[in-house]
Protein backbone atom coordinates (compact mmCIF):
# COMPACT_ATOMS: atom_id res chain seq x y z
CA UNK A 1 0.00 0.00 0.00
CA UNK A 2 1.20 3.49 -0.88
CA UNK A 3 -0.51 5.38 1.93
CA UNK A 4 1.41 7.47 4.45
CA UNK A 5 -1.30 7.95 7.07
CA UNK A 6 -4.35 5.74 7.63
CA UNK A 7 -7.14 6.58 10.05
CA UNK A 8 -8.93 3.47 11.37
CA UNK A 9 -12.24 4.21 13.06
CA UNK A 10 -13.58 1.81 15.68
CA UNK A 11 -10.06 0.56 16.42
CA UNK A 12 -11.00 -0.92 19.80
CA UNK A 13 -13.69 -3.16 18.35
CA UNK A 14 -13.11 -6.62 16.95
CA UNK A 15 -12.97 -5.44 13.32
CA UNK A 16 -10.96 -2.27 13.79
CA UNK A 17 -8.41 -3.91 16.08
CA UNK A 18 -7.86 -6.76 13.60
CA UNK A 19 -7.28 -4.31 10.75
CA UNK A 20 -4.98 -2.20 12.92
CA UNK A 21 -2.74 -5.06 14.03
CA UNK A 22 -2.57 -6.46 10.49
CA UNK A 23 -1.54 -3.14 8.92
CA UNK A 24 0.99 -2.41 11.65
CA UNK A 25 2.52 -5.86 11.22
CA UNK A 26 2.70 -5.77 7.43
CA UNK A 27 3.30 -2.06 6.78
CA UNK A 28 5.37 -0.60 9.64
CA UNK A 29 6.14 2.56 7.64
CA UNK A 30 2.46 3.59 7.54
CA UNK A 31 1.29 5.89 10.34
CA UNK A 32 -1.90 4.46 11.79
CA UNK A 33 -4.16 7.01 13.47
CA UNK A 34 -6.76 6.00 16.07
CA UNK A 35 -9.02 7.84 18.48
CA UNK A 36 -11.46 6.69 21.15
CA UNK A 37 -15.02 7.99 21.17
CA UNK A 38 -14.20 10.21 24.15
CA UNK A 39 -11.46 11.83 22.04
CA UNK A 40 -13.49 12.19 18.82
CA UNK A 41 -17.24 11.57 18.76
CA UNK A 42 -17.94 10.61 15.15
CA UNK A 43 -21.67 11.19 15.61
CA UNK A 44 -20.80 14.89 16.03
CA UNK A 45 -20.12 16.65 12.73
CA UNK A 46 -18.05 19.47 14.24
CA UNK A 47 -15.74 17.11 16.15
CA UNK A 48 -15.30 14.85 13.12
CA UNK A 49 -14.59 17.78 10.82
CA UNK A 50 -12.08 19.40 13.17
CA UNK A 51 -10.22 16.13 13.69
CA UNK A 52 -9.83 15.37 9.98
CA UNK A 53 -8.88 18.97 9.23
CA UNK A 54 -6.02 18.67 11.73
CA UNK A 55 -4.80 15.12 11.01
CA UNK A 56 -5.30 15.00 7.22
CA UNK A 57 -5.02 11.22 6.64
CA UNK A 58 -4.80 10.08 3.03
CA UNK A 59 -6.88 6.96 3.73
CA UNK A 60 -9.76 6.14 6.07
CA UNK A 61 -10.99 2.66 6.94
CA UNK A 62 -14.39 2.99 8.56
CA UNK A 63 -14.94 0.18 11.07
CA UNK A 64 -16.91 2.30 13.54
CA UNK A 65 -20.49 1.23 14.20
CA UNK A 66 -23.05 0.56 16.86
CA UNK A 67 -23.47 -3.21 16.51
CA UNK A 68 -25.36 -6.05 18.16
CA UNK A 69 -27.40 -9.19 17.63
CA UNK A 70 -31.13 -9.70 17.06
CA UNK A 71 -32.07 -8.69 20.62
CA UNK A 72 -30.10 -5.44 20.57
CA UNK A 73 -31.29 -4.47 17.08
CA UNK A 74 -34.91 -5.18 17.95
CA UNK A 75 -34.75 -3.34 21.29
CA UNK A 76 -32.85 -0.20 20.24
CA UNK A 77 -33.72 0.45 16.55
CA UNK A 78 -33.73 4.25 16.94
CA UNK A 79 -30.18 4.30 18.29
CA UNK A 80 -28.96 1.81 15.67
CA UNK A 81 -30.30 3.98 12.84
CA UNK A 82 -29.40 7.40 14.26
CA UNK A 83 -25.87 6.65 15.46
CA UNK A 84 -24.75 4.62 12.46
CA UNK A 85 -26.28 7.08 10.01
CA UNK A 86 -24.56 10.00 11.76
CA UNK A 87 -21.15 8.26 11.68
CA UNK A 88 -21.41 7.60 7.95
CA UNK A 89 -22.70 11.06 7.07
CA UNK A 90 -20.07 12.86 9.09
CA UNK A 91 -17.09 10.75 8.05
CA UNK A 92 -17.73 10.65 4.31
CA UNK A 93 -18.48 14.36 3.98
CA UNK A 94 -15.57 15.50 6.16
CA UNK A 95 -13.20 13.08 4.44
CA UNK A 96 -14.00 14.63 1.07
CA UNK A 97 -13.86 18.16 2.45
CA UNK A 98 -10.33 17.60 3.80
CA UNK A 99 -8.77 15.83 0.85
CA UNK A 100 -8.94 12.18 1.90
CA UNK A 101 -8.34 10.36 -1.37
CA UNK A 102 -9.22 6.81 -0.32
CA UNK A 103 -12.11 5.71 1.88
CA UNK A 104 -13.04 2.08 2.56
CA UNK A 105 -16.40 1.74 4.26
CA UNK A 106 -17.28 -1.51 6.03
CA UNK A 107 -20.92 -2.55 5.97
CA UNK A 108 -22.76 -5.79 6.57
CA UNK A 109 -24.53 -8.57 4.70
CA UNK A 110 -27.77 -7.45 6.37
CA UNK A 111 -28.07 -4.66 3.76
CA UNK A 112 -29.53 -7.18 1.32
CA UNK A 113 -33.24 -8.11 1.09
CA UNK A 114 -34.50 -10.75 3.49
CA UNK A 115 -35.62 -13.03 0.67
CA UNK A 116 -32.78 -12.28 -1.75
CA UNK A 117 -31.87 -15.08 -4.14
CA UNK A 118 -29.08 -17.23 -2.71
CA UNK A 119 -26.17 -16.81 -2.87
CA UNK A 120 -26.68 -13.06 -2.57
CA UNK A 121 -25.16 -10.99 -5.35
CA UNK A 122 -24.21 -7.34 -4.98
CA UNK A 123 -26.88 -6.31 -7.52
CA UNK A 124 -29.66 -7.61 -5.26
CA UNK A 125 -29.32 -4.46 -3.14
CA UNK A 126 -32.64 -2.58 -2.80
CA UNK A 127 -34.63 -5.21 -4.71
CA UNK A 128 -36.86 -6.24 -1.78
CA UNK A 129 -37.80 -5.71 1.89
CA UNK A 130 -35.14 -6.01 4.59
CA UNK A 131 -35.17 -8.36 7.58
CA UNK A 132 -37.27 -6.42 10.11
CA UNK A 133 -35.18 -7.41 13.15
CA UNK A 134 -32.14 -5.47 11.87
CA UNK A 135 -33.77 -3.06 9.43
CA UNK A 136 -32.58 0.08 11.25
CA UNK A 137 -28.92 -0.98 11.18
CA UNK A 138 -29.21 -2.09 7.56
CA UNK A 139 -30.70 1.24 6.45
CA UNK A 140 -27.79 3.14 7.98
CA UNK A 141 -25.28 0.84 6.29
CA UNK A 142 -27.04 1.19 2.93
CA UNK A 143 -26.84 4.97 3.30
CA UNK A 144 -23.09 4.73 3.98
CA UNK A 145 -22.59 2.58 0.90
CA UNK A 146 -24.59 4.99 -1.26
CA UNK A 147 -22.72 8.01 0.11
CA UNK A 148 -19.42 6.45 -0.96
CA UNK A 149 -20.87 5.52 -4.34
CA UNK A 150 -22.22 9.00 -5.03
CA UNK A 151 -19.17 10.91 -3.79
CA UNK A 152 -17.04 8.71 -6.03
CA UNK A 153 -19.37 9.34 -8.99
CA UNK A 154 -19.75 13.08 -8.47
CA UNK A 155 -16.32 14.07 -7.18
CA UNK A 156 -14.01 11.36 -8.53
CA UNK A 157 -12.70 10.27 -5.12
CA UNK A 158 -11.92 6.58 -4.61
CA UNK A 159 -14.53 5.81 -1.96
CA UNK A 160 -15.83 2.23 -1.85
CA UNK A 161 -17.40 -0.34 0.45
CA UNK A 162 -17.06 -3.96 1.54
CA UNK A 163 -19.91 -6.05 2.91
CA UNK A 164 -18.59 -8.78 5.25
CA UNK A 165 -20.59 -11.83 6.26
CA UNK A 166 -21.04 -12.64 9.98
CA UNK A 167 -17.72 -11.90 11.64
CA UNK A 168 -16.09 -13.54 14.66
CA UNK A 169 -12.68 -13.90 16.25
CA UNK A 170 -10.30 -12.21 18.72
CA UNK A 171 -11.79 -9.24 20.54
CA UNK A 172 -15.42 -10.23 19.94
CA UNK A 173 -18.26 -8.98 22.15
CA UNK A 174 -19.61 -11.64 24.52
CA UNK A 175 -22.41 -9.60 26.12
CA UNK A 176 -25.16 -11.90 27.40
CA UNK A 177 -27.95 -10.12 25.48
CA UNK A 178 -26.35 -7.91 22.83
CA UNK A 179 -23.74 -10.19 21.23
CA UNK A 180 -23.95 -11.95 17.87
CA UNK A 181 -24.78 -15.64 17.59
CA UNK A 182 -21.29 -17.20 17.58
CA UNK A 183 -19.82 -15.36 20.60
CA UNK A 184 -23.15 -15.80 22.39
CA UNK A 185 -22.89 -19.55 21.88
CA UNK A 186 -19.26 -19.62 23.03
CA UNK A 187 -20.13 -17.85 26.27
CA UNK A 188 -23.29 -19.91 26.83
CA UNK A 189 -21.57 -23.28 26.38
CA UNK A 190 -18.52 -22.21 28.39
CA UNK A 191 -20.61 -21.06 31.36
CA UNK A 192 -22.81 -24.17 31.17
CA UNK A 193 -19.73 -26.38 31.26
CA UNK A 194 -18.19 -24.43 34.14
CA UNK A 195 -21.45 -24.51 36.14
CA UNK A 196 -22.28 -28.12 35.37
CA UNK A 197 -25.59 -27.22 33.72
CA UNK A 198 -27.44 -30.10 32.02
CA UNK A 199 -28.69 -28.06 29.03
CA UNK A 200 -27.90 -25.06 26.83
CA UNK A 201 -30.72 -23.15 25.13
CA UNK A 202 -30.38 -21.78 21.61
CA UNK A 203 -32.73 -19.26 20.05
CA UNK A 204 -35.26 -20.38 17.46
CA UNK A 205 -35.42 -23.57 15.45
CA UNK A 206 -31.72 -23.74 14.57
CA UNK A 207 -32.63 -24.04 10.88
CA UNK A 208 -31.46 -20.64 9.52
CA UNK A 209 -28.15 -20.79 7.68
CA UNK A 210 -25.35 -18.29 8.20
CA UNK A 211 -21.97 -17.59 6.61
CA UNK A 212 -19.10 -16.82 8.99
CA UNK A 213 -15.82 -15.03 8.30
CA UNK A 214 -12.89 -14.87 10.70
CA UNK A 215 -11.95 -11.27 11.43
CA UNK A 216 -8.31 -11.91 10.45
CA UNK A 217 -9.56 -12.97 7.01
CA UNK A 218 -11.55 -9.74 6.87
CA UNK A 219 -8.42 -7.70 7.65
CA UNK A 220 -6.60 -9.52 4.87
CA UNK A 221 -9.47 -8.74 2.49
CA UNK A 222 -9.39 -5.05 3.45
CA UNK A 223 -5.70 -4.81 2.59
CA UNK A 224 -6.36 -6.60 -0.69
CA UNK A 225 -9.08 -4.09 -1.62
CA UNK A 226 -6.89 -1.11 -0.73
CA UNK A 227 -4.22 -2.47 -3.08
CA UNK A 228 -6.64 -2.46 -6.02
CA UNK A 229 -6.37 0.60 -8.25
CA UNK A 230 -10.02 0.40 -9.33
CA UNK A 231 -11.98 -1.52 -6.67
CA UNK A 232 -15.71 -2.29 -7.06
CA UNK A 233 -18.09 0.33 -5.66
CA UNK A 234 -19.13 -2.30 -3.15
CA UNK A 235 -18.21 -5.92 -2.86
CA UNK A 236 -19.18 -8.94 -0.78
CA UNK A 237 -16.50 -10.27 1.53
CA UNK A 238 -17.23 -13.74 2.89
CA UNK A 239 -16.04 -17.28 3.31
CA UNK A 240 -18.18 -18.68 0.52
CA UNK A 241 -19.93 -21.38 2.59
CA UNK A 242 -22.68 -21.43 5.22
CA UNK A 243 -23.89 -23.61 8.08
CA UNK A 244 -27.14 -23.96 10.05
CA UNK A 245 -27.34 -22.41 13.50
CA UNK A 246 -27.86 -25.90 14.92
CA UNK A 247 -24.72 -27.18 13.18
CA UNK A 248 -22.85 -24.15 14.48
CA UNK A 249 -24.07 -24.81 18.03
CA UNK A 250 -22.94 -28.43 17.83
CA UNK A 251 -19.52 -27.31 16.56
CA UNK A 252 -19.14 -24.86 19.46
CA UNK A 253 -20.38 -27.51 21.89
CA UNK A 254 -17.69 -29.91 20.68
CA UNK A 255 -14.95 -27.28 20.76
CA UNK A 256 -15.74 -26.34 24.36
CA UNK A 257 -16.39 -29.89 25.50
CA UNK A 258 -19.90 -29.40 26.88
CA UNK A 259 -21.49 -32.79 27.62
CA UNK A 260 -25.11 -31.72 28.13
CA UNK A 261 -28.07 -31.35 25.77
CA UNK A 262 -29.31 -28.61 23.44
CA UNK A 263 -32.76 -27.07 23.96
CA UNK A 264 -34.55 -24.87 21.39
CA UNK A 265 -36.43 -21.74 22.50
CA UNK A 266 -38.85 -21.43 19.58
CA UNK A 267 -40.46 -18.34 21.09
CA UNK A 268 -37.38 -16.44 19.90
CA UNK A 269 -37.14 -15.25 16.28
CA UNK A 270 -35.03 -17.06 13.70
CA UNK A 271 -34.27 -13.97 11.66
CA UNK A 272 -33.46 -14.26 7.95
CA UNK A 273 -33.74 -17.89 6.73
CA UNK A 274 -30.42 -17.80 4.88
CA UNK A 275 -27.63 -15.32 4.22
CA UNK A 276 -24.98 -16.77 1.95
CA UNK A 277 -23.22 -14.19 -0.17
CA UNK A 278 -21.94 -14.58 -3.72
CA UNK A 279 -18.22 -13.88 -3.40
CA UNK A 280 -17.37 -14.27 -7.09
CA UNK A 281 -16.48 -10.60 -7.61
CA UNK A 282 -13.90 -10.43 -4.79
CA UNK A 283 -12.58 -13.85 -5.76
CA UNK A 284 -12.21 -12.59 -9.32
CA UNK A 285 -9.78 -9.98 -8.04
CA UNK A 286 -7.60 -12.70 -6.49
CA UNK A 287 -8.80 -12.90 -2.87
CA UNK A 288 -10.44 -15.70 -0.89
CA UNK A 289 -10.81 -16.56 2.80
CA UNK A 290 -8.19 -18.87 4.32
CA UNK A 291 -9.38 -19.77 7.86
CA UNK A 292 -11.86 -22.66 8.06
CA UNK A 293 -14.69 -22.38 10.58
CA UNK A 294 -13.59 -25.18 12.92
CA UNK A 295 -10.08 -23.73 13.24
CA UNK A 296 -11.52 -20.25 13.62
CA UNK A 297 -13.87 -21.26 16.44
CA UNK A 298 -11.01 -22.98 18.27
CA UNK A 299 -8.88 -19.82 18.07
CA UNK A 300 -11.84 -17.62 19.09
CA UNK A 301 -12.50 -19.78 22.15
CA UNK A 302 -8.84 -19.68 23.15
CA UNK A 303 -8.92 -15.88 22.83
CA UNK A 304 -12.06 -15.83 24.99
CA UNK A 305 -10.31 -17.89 27.67
CA UNK A 306 -7.21 -15.69 27.56
CA UNK A 307 -9.27 -12.51 27.88
CA UNK A 308 -11.39 -14.02 30.62
CA UNK A 309 -8.20 -14.76 32.54
CA UNK A 310 -6.76 -11.25 32.19
CA UNK A 311 -10.10 -9.47 32.63
CA UNK A 312 -10.21 -7.89 29.15
CA UNK A 313 -13.09 -9.92 27.68
CA UNK A 314 -16.04 -7.79 26.54
CA UNK A 315 -18.92 -9.07 28.66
Amino acid sequence: MQFKKIYITGHRGMVGSAIKRTIEAQFPSIEVITRTRSEVNLTNQQETDAFLANEKPDCIINAAAKVGGIHANSTYPAEFLQENLAINLNLVHSAYAHGVTRFLNLGSSCIYPKMAEQPIREDSLLTGPLEITNEAYALAKIAGLKLCQYYRKQYGVLYHSAMPSNLYGPGDNYHKENSHVLPALIRRFHEAKENGNPTVTIWGTGKPRREFLHVDDLADGVIHLLNLENPPEWVNLGSGSDITILELALMVKETIGFAGELVHDTSKPDGTPRKLMDNSIIQGTGWSAKIDLKTGIESAYQDFLNRLADGSVRL
